[in-house]
């Protein structure tokens, strides 16, 4: 079944200028790219878009290291979507990155990985939503 999943390529990600290698994997694996979006997380946003870790310890890491530079946002497209990018993402646990996923080649640590992809289809709706302007703030 078709499913719409939301790829962000984080700001070490694009500053490295990895977007271009990361767009022609994921193209390469099949994903259709329904969407895209280049911006500029601020702390408002980056409040809304990681709710989840508000006032989490590692949280003022997070929203310094999303706001300090610019962000890709992809809507991605493709039979189990959420579930295939998350495979070729990798971990987030640099350990335990698999060889030649995203992260194990883009990434450097937990924060600084590269990429960010939806964990859910509820979590994919509301992503979207936040980044490409159709969720209530």
């Amino acid at each position: 079944m078709k499913q719409r999943t939301l790829l962000l390529i984080k700001p070490d990600a694009v500053e490295a200028r990895h977007v271009g290698e990361i767009i022609s994997i994921i193209q390469h694996h099949g994903f259709e790219i329904c969407q895209v979006k280049v911006f500029r997380f601020d702390p408002d946003l980056c409040s809304i878009f990681y709710k989840d870790h508000l006032g989490k310890d590692f949280y003022p890491r997070l929203e310094s290291f999303m706001c300090k530079g610019k962000t890709w946002a992809l809507v991605l497209e493709m039979d189990d979507a959420v579930q295939r990018l998350r495979d070729l993402l990798g971990d987030v646990v640099p350990e335990k990155r698999k060889p030649g996923t995203i992260r194990a080649v883009f990434g450097h640590g937990i924060t600084d990985n590269g990429a960010h992809g939806s964990d859910s289809l509820q979590s994919a709706e509301r992503e979207i939503g936040v980044i490409f302007g159709s969720y209530p703030q």
